[in-house]
């Protein structure tokens, strides 16, 4: 087609066998968006167009990628924020006729459906790194270190010292966006047996807090580390929500949020909505 499409916050730039996706750089720019800078997805990726109305007389198209198509979109595993989907272009609403045309038009191309084999879309290319609460994350495209803090790191970490991980030996990533209470990115291990349930006292996670791992950060780093797993000949590389919690663990989590909220260290509004996110865990 070789057309561009502007929108709020990207481009669309239809080739043959790609979108070309640029995003803008603005104060007002989803910062994931800025930290993906440009990306280039393979119709061959895709599996759907959608065109529906947006907010504030807007329209949004949107390209659905395939399962596993995605390095990023796996890694997120459905908890991005839909202001921050990577796969939305927002238009005035006086565009929609332009945007209804370019849908179809990229319909008409879509040959391909289902979960996909491989990743077709290119991950963040390493080296990448970020600061967690408790340790410092870096991955060079062939192996995952952790330096802990001393300021956070756990005892349990401490013990076991900085760790160094071989894409080799890992079987996935376990990714729990920062901006929900217990945040964290931790590798899966093939031969580790069980992992500790709880990622602050596990040596192969860090734990995210307020402004440590960000997710413009701390998801492209995990996408980066799981297209490397299954680069390496894991095609059984998974990703893992994060596991459910003993009943009796998430009582005592909320009477200690429950103290904060009373010393004044947690604000109503943050204890109800921590208070919530914890017993959704049941």
């Amino acid at each position: 087609m070789g057309d561009v499409l502007a929108g709020f916050h990207a481009a669309w730039e239809f080739e043959s066998d790609s979108v070309l996706i640029r995003y803008e750089r603005g104060i007002r720019t989803p910062k994931l968006f800025q930290a993906l800078g440009e990306r280039r997805v393979p119709l061959a990726a895709l599996q759907g167009v959608t065109l529906s109305p947006g907010r504030r007389g807007t329209v949004v198209l949107r390209a659905e990628p395939r399962p596993g198509a995605d390095p990023l979109i796996e890694a997120a595993a459905g908890q991005l924020k839909e202001s921050s989907d990577p796969y939305r272009l927002v238009l005035p609403a006086e565009r929609e006729t332009l945007a209804e045309y370019y849908a179809d038009e990229l319909r008409a191309l879509l040959t391909e459906s289902g979960p996909a084999e491989r990743h077709l879309v290119a991950a963040p290319e390493a080296p990448l790194h970020f600061k967690a609460y408790d340790g410092k994350a870096s991955f060079d495209g062939t192996s995952v270190s952790f330096r802990w803090f001393w300021t956070g790191a756990s005892s349990a970490k401490w013990k076991a010292g900085d760790q160094k991980f071989a894409v080799a030996e890992l079987n996935g990533v376990e990714w729990r966006s920062p901006e929900v209470f217990e945040g964290h990115l931790r590798l899966l291990r093939r031969d580790a047996g069980k992992q500790p349930a709880q990622a602050d006292q596990d040596p192969a996670a860090v734990v995210f807090g307020l402004g440590y791992g960000p997710v413009h950060e701390s998801l492209p780093f995990a996408a980066a580390v799981l297209s490397a797993v299954r680069s390496a000949g894991s095609a059984g590389a998974v990703v893992a929500a994060a596991p459910r919690r003993d009943p009796a663990d998430i009582a005592e989590r909320i009477r200690h949020l429950g103290e904060l909220h009373r010393a004044g260290l947690v604000t109503d509004e943050e204890f109800s909505v921590k208070k919530a996110e914890l017993l959704a865990e049941l």
